[in-house]
């Protein structure tokens, strides 16, 4: 898509019908069209995005918006001027900050720890998000949506479904605090300026667990042990329990159980961002790989004792 779809959809916003954006460049999104614009005599540069076809099969576009406005109600995330929950279309403020990817969260000194403190801002923020996002009801969820679509799992999914029920028994045995969580910490998701993370993108926020959001970020950016560490340290103010830690790698192998599905309704949608059916496959193996390592049952263990 070129910028003439972002000033259309831009001029049908109440306040820019007559803008003429003196720059427009495509941004990243896996699943949106995302555009910085530009304009002439306004507050600073503007963040549009145009939502990618299908996405309302398991988007909902209202949470979104009450989520992405308390977000920025809570200091971690930019201003929204507009959002459309009917179209999906969202204008919100460009921020500052460098776009990070999985290397550049383990080769920047200082990123876990700058990731876990928004974490904490938003937690501790005393909002309410509206959703609640359980990651078991979300997967029986999605299995609907590709049962829809007609779509292909990869072999042995509902074997590890089923062998995730261990977990599912560990967690609802010691429920967490349910705090207003970003749910989908993809790297990219992240803006840093070198003091601080801004957090933006909330189509799947909710609120969980707040170690979600911590193991999840962990599993996408590859984190190793140290700077896990330096997340959860930074994250607890210094020291934190094995169940704390358990439960956070945990979560690294449920998220990667979850989001193999939503790469295949994207794959069944003919997403055209990337190979969907290979994202898929990769984060299921990965799952499969955390799950059976030796660590995972005594991680599980620790959760049991909380």
């Amino acid at each position: 898509m070129s910028g003439s779809e972002a000033i259309e959809a831009l001029r049908k916003i109440p306040g820019y019908e007559a803008a003429s954006p003196r720059q427009v460049e495509r941004l990243g999104g896996m699943t949106n069209r995302v555009y910085r614009v530009a304009i002439d005599g306004s507050d600073g540069d503007l963040v549009l995005r145009i939502p990618g076809e299908g996405t309302e099969e398991y988007i909902d576009r209202n949470v979104e918006a009450h989520n992405s406005q308390a977000a920025h109600r809570a200091g971690v995330s930019p201003q929204v001027l507009y959002c459309d929950p009917k179209t999906g279309i969202m204008l919100t403020r460009h921020v500052p900050g460098t776009t990070m990817t999985p290397a550049l969260f383990r080769q920047t000194p200082g990123a876990p720890t700058r990731a876990a403190q928004a974490f904490k801002q938003l937690h501790e923020s005393g909002e309410t998000f509206e959703f609640r996002f359980e990651l078991f009801t979300m997967i029986e969820d999605y299995l609907k949506v590709l049962a829809r679509l007609g779509a292909e799992l990869p072999e042995g999914y509902h074997d590890v479904v089923a062998e995730a029920a261990s977990v599912r028994e560990a967690i609802e045995a010691r429920p967490a605090r349910l705090v207003p969580c970003h749910c989908d910490p993809l790297c990219e998701n992240f803006l840093d300026t070198g003091s601080r993370m801004w957090v933006v993108d909330w189509e799947y926020s909710g609120m969980n667990d707040p170690l979600w959001d911590l193991g999840d970020l962990s599993v996408e950016a590859g984190f190793d042990a140290s700077q896990d560490e330096e997340m959860m340290s930074a994250y607890t103010g210094g020291s934190f329990t094995e169940a704390a830690f358990g439960r956070m790698v945990i979560y690294k192998a449920m998220c990667d159980l979850l989001w193999t599905l939503w790469g295949l309704i994207q794959h069944a949608n003919g997403n055209p961002a990337e190979d969907f059916w290979a994202y898929s496959v990769t984060r299921f193996e990965r799952c499969k790989t955390l799950m059976a390592d030796p660590d995972f049952a005594a991680h599980l263990e620790a959760v049991r004792r909380g």
